[in-house]
């Protein structure tokens, strides 16, 4: 075959042909651990791929390297990052695929354009600070923040490549004796204590990277290393030539005591807060947002979103001063806004989605429905400000009912958010299942407490309750509460009474699932993951009544019907198929639907045949498994950009996520276009990160949502592009 484009010679220009299931098409650049090329998807994604030099993929201390830089990657994967689409670190040629973005790096927009006007200098330090707000959360160390590992997009900066990154409880530590990282963005500690970096290091980078956007050169400058090392730990920053406004903030970024550093959100709230043209900032491809005026949150800007100058289109995946190269189309382009300023405004705004006017202070007064017939929006919190968490709740066209931390339930009125009841306020904190309504009860296992509670869903009074320490798991089936034993024992009580039904023996390692007006399911994974067992129970009496063996690694998709849909996953975690299972028997068929790329960490949730997956990094899926002819078919995929997005919940024409930070998104069932999202909802202390987002829930009309400030809100379902 002809010789594959590339953009000039480098050394080891070594040019494979293939990485994984990608042709490689032209070279966008190179670094010392590899060569980026332009590569697109079956589904016409463009992305970004890096292989590692052939030199480097002999040595395993390198592959151990890189295997760590493909996991943070993965693990920050978002907004404010490059998405990792896939991967294959065990390669003969180790190799990594990203989203390819547009945009040139901060290096060469200053290069090439000079200095960043005031204006624009803050929008990129507000996104920046962001993004590594977010890194942070998500428990990763970048240690390598610099001006060629910054992507200026149209929808804001991305910080790129996770070489030298590390989680911080990573066990691969420093090789005593080498320097990590780029001697002028290196913080002291870096140089003096590399095993104890931490997050304050990246901040400190942070302040460097600022200083050379603001005067086209560093804080410390030398043409010996040694030198810079030397002013890092000893001399005082050159902050010659930055706007006199950022003097004070970049001074404390890079203050040489970590802990006299302020935090991302410190910097990012500074930032919004200092910039002149703040309120005329615009965001770019969203639904307008309602506001009360042009100072509400809705109105207000995502940062970062400043304009990216020049077409160079560059790689996501950490190679340095790549070459100029041509624009080109893209099939799929979607962006989300990252609203920095939204989440810093929702300190002032509280628990607000409409802006109504606050009492005295307190919490915004819920929003209540009018004789009019319309839906208002509501949003009440339910935690304390030092706790942490999320609620997680249920609903039905009367009323919303959830589970906090520190508290075992609570209802809420669904027209206007009033709190009717509330139980067990001192119960131990931590994160329950939402609630279930179930034989008339509203059934309640909360976290850290030991107990399942039926309450009575109009006073809250309990009507029965059971020990449960002693049980794997809890789950409500149908008219049943099944108590799962580690070894697979099963004992069913009554969902009404508590009385007990039946007992059976099942499997270890079962996951129950009911299938309304059907048997019980137990879905059952080999211990080598190569297939799964589907057993069938009767409700009533627990006897079996049928098992099915299948192929690959299986878990369930809730809620079942006449069939069963299961996602099928490697044993990485990578989700790359949805199978389903005919309900009529042992005989029933099963179809298995490949999806066009594998999703981390996936969730989903059925509606119907379609089935709705949700994954790190922020891709949302539609498959329907009874499509062309009953063979299946993947119908939509959409890139939502949000690091973490929660369980899918479909009903009125669209899809509803809730997002890592407090966003909820609807998109267009049909088409998989964003047709409306709220505003972000993080709280201000640090208790904001939570490792579990609940999925909303659709009833009488609304969705609601739940947030990690502690909010829980109501938005009317069939009007998302009014939010």
């Amino acid at each position: 075959m002809p010789p594959l484009r590339s953009t000039g010679a480098f050394p080891g220009a070594e040019q494979p042909e293939q990485a994984g299931q990608y042709r490689l098409e032209e070279c966008l650049g190179h670094g010392g651990m590899g060569v980026v090329h332009l590569a697109s998807s079956a589904s016409g994604l463009r992305l970004a791929v890096k292989v590692v030099h052939a030199e480097h993929a002999a040595d395993p201390e390198f592959r151990a390297r890189f295997r760590q830089e493909v996991a943070a990657a993965r693990r920050v994967s978002g907004a404010f990052t490059a998405p990792v689409v896939d991967a294959d670190p065990n390669a003969p040629r180790p190799w990594m695929a990203t989203l390819f973005i547009e945009g040139p790096t901060l290096a060469e927009e200053v290069k090439g354009h000079g200095p960043l006007d005031s204006a624009r200098l803050r929008r990129v330090g507000a996104g920046l600070a962001e993004a590594l707000r977010d890194i942070h959360r998500a428990g990763v160390v970048h240690r390598d923040l610099k001006p060629g590992n910054v992507l200026l997009a149209q929808d804001g900066p991305k910080v790129i490549d996770f070489g030298i990154s590390r989680p911080r409880d990573s066990e691969l530590r420093t090789e005593t004796g080498k320097l990590i990282g780029t001697p002028p963005f290196m913080a002291p500690e870096q140089f003096q204590r590399p095993r104890e970096v931490g997050p304050a290091a990246d901040v400190f980078a942070l302040g460097a990277v600022l200083v050379h956007a603001a005067t086209g050169r560093g804080p410390f400058d030398s043409d010996s290393p040694y030198i810079v090392a030397y002013q890092v730990v000893h001399d005082d920053p050159d902050l010659t030539g930055v706007p006199g406004d950022l003097v004070p903030l970049l001074r404390r970024c890079l203050a040489k005591d970590p802990a006299g550093r302020p935090s991302p959100y410190e910097v990012m709230v500074a930032l919004r807060a200092a910039s002149p043209s703040a309120a005329h900032d615009t965001q770019a491809h969203i639904p307008a947002q309602r506001g009360p005026g042009p100072d509400s949150a809705a109105a207000r800007p995502a940062a970062g979103s400043g304009e990216a100058e020049g077409a160079g289109g560059r790689a996501a995946t950490g190679a340095q001063a790549l070459p100029p190269r041509r624009s080109r189309p893209r099939r799929r382009a979607v962006r989300l806004a990252t609203a920095a300023c939204a989440a810093a405004a929702a300190a002032a705004v509280a628990f607000s989605v409409a802006a109504p006017g606050d009492r005295g202070g307190g919490a915004p007064a819920p929003a209540a429905n009018t004789a009019d017939g319309v839906l208002r929006p509501w949003s009440v919190p339910l935690r304390e400000a030092s706790g942490s968490g999320i609620p997680a709740c249920t609903a039905s066209a009367a009323a919303v009912f959830c589970t906090a931390p520190g508290t075992t339930a609570v209802r809420l009125e669904a027209g206007d958010g009033r709190t009717a009841w509330t139980a067990g306020a001192h119960t131990p904190a931590g994160e329950g299942e939402a609630p279930v309504l179930s034989g008339g009860l509203l059934q309640v296992t909360p976290s850290g407490d030991g107990r399942h509670r039926a309450l009575d869903p109009v006073s809250g009074e309990v009507r029965w309750e059971r020990e449960t320490s002693g049980y794997a798991a809890v789950r409500v089936a149908g008219g049943l509460v099944l108590l799962v034993s580690a070894d697979g024992r099963l004992e069913a009580l009554d969902a009404a009474t508590g009385a007990g039904r039946w007992t059976a023996r099942g499997r270890a390692g079962a996951q129950w699932v009911a299938s309304p007006g059907g048997p019980l399911l137990a879905v059952t994974p080999s211990d080598d993951g190569s297939a799964t067992t589907v057993g069938a129970v009767a409700p009533d009496d627990g006897r079996p009544l049928w098992e099915r063996r299948l192929d690959g690694l299986l878990s369930p998709v809730e809620p079942a019907g006449p069939v069963l849909h299961l996602l099928a996953s490697d044993l990485d975690g990578f989700t790359d198929a949805v199978v389903r299972l005919e309900l009529s028997g042992a005989g029933g068929s099963v179809t298995r639907v490949p999806l066009d790329a594998p999703v981390d960490q996936a969730q989903a949730a059925a509606h119907g045949d379609t089935v709705h997956v949700t994954g790190a990094g922020g891709p949302l899926i539609a498959v329907d498994t009874a499509a062309d002819g009953g063979r299946g078919a993947q119908v939509w995929r959409l890139e939502t950009s949000a690091a973490r997005l929660s369980r899918p919940a479909a009903g009125a024409g669209a899809v509803f996520v809730s997002s890592g930070d407090g966003r909820l998104l609807a998109v267009d069932a049909a088409r998989g276009t964003l047709v409306g999202q709220s505003d972000p909802r993080m709280h201000t202390g640090p208790n904001t990160f939570s490792p579990r987002l609940p999925a909303p829930v659709l009833a009488g009309g609304r969705v609601h949502a739940t947030a990690p400030d502690g909010s829980v809100f109501a938005l009317d379902a069939t009007a998302p592009g009014g939010w």
